[in-house]
């Protein structure tokens, strides 16, 4: 169960500039005059003036309001169902209320409340106008929710109280959007389970601040997971009790870290933290030389631990075992990419003691790979102890290995240039499950080392979708149930290329991209500069 959110996070400053709401005059007759828009006009006003403004002649008959179909909700995501009715629909006015019908639902009334305006009145059963009222029934999926605009009011619900939220940030973005909360009912429910963004904050340190604003902007979104890259071989950014030598100079204290993951929690967001292994541990081997992979001729290999050594299974359990304690989440990332042990010609004759400690654990024709193999399954039970769901890249899945990959480890599958690559059918053909990190869409790499070149919202929207898992080329439909989602992956190869703001800037429209493709993978509703013309007016 999602532990229950400490804080809520500042509302916006005051109240918001809001619109009206666009309806037509009638004749008592019933038939609505071309033209009018009671959008420009005051009530006072109203009452002595025709459709064109000009003062209505004596005799006419007193007007009576009448609407056309409402319009479907402009939001980033798009909503997935929206049944049109004839209404003024709804705006906050200030000192109406927020009303939840269960106590769990009160961190999701208060953020709404602050943020439109509105007071937060706790859980009531009577009804005004004006009221937003946020209650929990029903079943099925947990992000799902509902949001009727009808008679003055607004009511959400949902089966869990992230769909609640959801629904939330639909009303949000609305009145936003356009001032008014256009009459009707909204059904949603996102197509993936998985939305994602990941921040590489070991090669380039962020502020606690920055990385909240994110959190802000992502639960907006609806994205529903933040992962934390925050051991490399530049730096161990994330302070430890258990091993404070590792840890760089320039990093979060566990205090930022809980900040983070509270106001995470608060907007459904679930912390991923990755310490990758058994590759880029250079900040750890900086302490602890003594662990460093040699080969055969004693030339060290950057950022390898020796797998053989009992003092790198201990040092790794260690920094697993407590930061599960810092990050509570459901979900941990286990790295296993680059062992730069298996990049050579022949991996048993450059690392022999890696290929005699296979052959002692796993039998006479175990190879460096099976020992690798074994070394992910370790760190995933230390892992499964904490009761996380556990993903770990697709190059470290090894092929033609005795010791086989643990059945439950998701596959994060990002590339397919590493040696010995697989294409995405290999993992999803063996019932794995998936998650799309396709380094040609979804990478973001400071300073676009190699072939990477910074990713577009317009290349994300036009062409990417959940099942473009590697390439652009699609895998065949009847894999997609196992494609859990995606996640939008900033690495910080070249700190210095871009400063904080502008990584803010750089992936804006691509984050938007990213999500809407995840909540619905089909062709969208809107064009690209229609899509952007909407993100530029929501902000």
């Amino acid at each position: 169960m999602r532990r229950k959110r400490a804080v809520v996070a500042a509302a916006f400053a005051g109240t918001v500039a809001l619109g009206v709401g666009v309806g037509v005059w009638a004749s008592a007759d019933g038939g609505a005059r071309p033209g009018a828009d009671v959008a420009r006009t005051s009530p006072a006003s109203r009452a002595t003036t025709g459709a064109t403004g000009r003062a209505a002649a004596p005799s006419s008959p007193t007007p009576t309001r009448s609407y056309p179909l409402s319009q479907a909700p402009r939001t980033i995501p798009a909503v997935r169902s929206h049944t049109a009715a004839r209404g003024p629909g709804w705006q906050p006015r200030h000192g109406e209320r927020v009303v939840v019908s269960d106590p769990r639902l009160a961190d999701e009334g208060r953020l709404i409340a602050g943020e439109l305006g509105l007071s937060y009145a706790g859980q009531k059963n009577d009804a005004r106008a004006g009221d937003l009222r946020l209650a929990l029934g029903g079943g099925g999926d947990q992000e799902s929710y509902s949001m009727t605009v009808k008679g003055g009011r607004v009511d959400i619900s949902g089966p869990g109280d992230a769909g609640v939220f959801y629904g939330t940030r639909t009303l949000k973005q609305e009145v936003h959007g356009g001032g008014t909360a256009p009459e009707g009912v909204v059904r949603d429910a996102p197509a993936k389970p998985v939305r994602g963004f990941m921040l590489d904050i070991a090669r380039k340190p962020y502020s606690a601040s920055w990385i909240q604003d994110r959190v802000r902007e992502l639960g907006d979104l609806k994205f529903n997971e933040l992962g934390l890259h925050f051991s490399d071989d530049q730096a161990f950014r994330i302070e430890s009790s258990s091993h404070p030598e590792i840890v760089s100079k320039d990093h979060l204290t566990k205090a930022q870290v809980k900040q983070i993951v509270d106001l995470a929690a608060a907007r459904h967001i679930t912390v991923v933290p990755e310490i990758d292994s058994p590759g880029h541990l250079g900040a750890v081997i900086a302490a602890h030389p003594d662990l460093q992979l040699r080969n055969a001729n004693g030339v060290a290999t950057r950022g390898a631990i020796d797998i053989s050594k009992a003092g790198s299974a201990k040092i790794v359990d260690d920094l697993l075992n407590e930061y599960a304690g810092v990050f509570p989440g459901g979900k941990w990332h286990l790295g296993g990419d680059e062992y730069q042990a298996l990049t050579v010609s022949d991996p048993q004759a450059s690392f022999p003691q890696l290929a005699a400690a296979a052959r002692q654990k796993y039998g006479s024709g175990a190879t460096v790979a099976d020992l690798a193999a074994g070394w992910l399954n370790d760190r995933a039970t230390t892992v499964r102890a904490h009761h996380r769901t556990m993903r770990a890249w697709n190059d470290g899945f090894f092929r033609n290995t005795s010791v086989q990959p643990a059945k439950d480890l998701q596959v994060a599958y990002w590339t397919g240039k590493e040696i010995g690559a697989r294409q995405p059918l290999e993992y999803l053909s063996t019932g794995r499950k998936v998650i799309n990190y396709n380094d040609e869409f979804l990478y973001y790499v400071l300073g676009q080392p190699q072939t990477f070149v910074y990713p577009t919202g317009q290349r994300i929207y036009e062409q990417w979708t959940p099942r473009v898992l590697r390439g652009t080329t699609p895998v065949p439909a009847r894999y997609d149930p196992q494609i859990l989602g995606g996640v939008f992956a900033v690495w910080s190869d070249f700190p210095n290329a871009q400063t904080e703001a502008q990584v803010a800037a750089g992936i804006r429209m691509p984050l938007r991209a990213t999500v809407q493709k995840l909540w619905d993978p089909g062709a969208p509703a809107l064009s690209w500069t229609q899509f952007k013309a909407l993100a530029d007016r929501l902000g």
